[in-house]
């Protein structure tokens, strides 16, 4: 399951923090974006995490107030948006060590 969220970059620092202070939401595979490293206007970061679904209601409780969950197609847009930025990483990889 994943969730994204969006950050405002003064609250960068704290959401970090939460999330990766937290036993359960911490041991979940978590991202967190550059607006402008994705090509999107919106300023600030996005954190998206994948996991399980214990996990993904405890960051939402955590991030409560410090960010944003994106719903709908401003989560859809972005979860692409990170997975062709992983895709390209891993393709750089594989001519590099091909």
């Amino acid at each position: 399951m994943k969730a994204v969220f969006f950050v405002k970059k003064e609250k960068q620092g704290e959401a970090k923090n939460k999330v990766y202070n937290d036993d359960l939401v911490s041991r979940q595979s978590i991202l967190i974006r550059d607006n402008s490293a994705l090509g999107i206007e919106k300023d600030g970061y996005y954190l998206q995490i994948d996991g399980e679904e214990g996990a993904i209601k405890r960051a939402k409780e955590i991030l409560s107030g410090t960010a944003e969950e994106l719903k709908g197609e401003e989560a859809k847009k972005v979860l692409e948006a990170i997975e062709k930025q992983e895709s390209s990483a891993a393709e750089g990889f594989g001519a590099i060590f091909g």
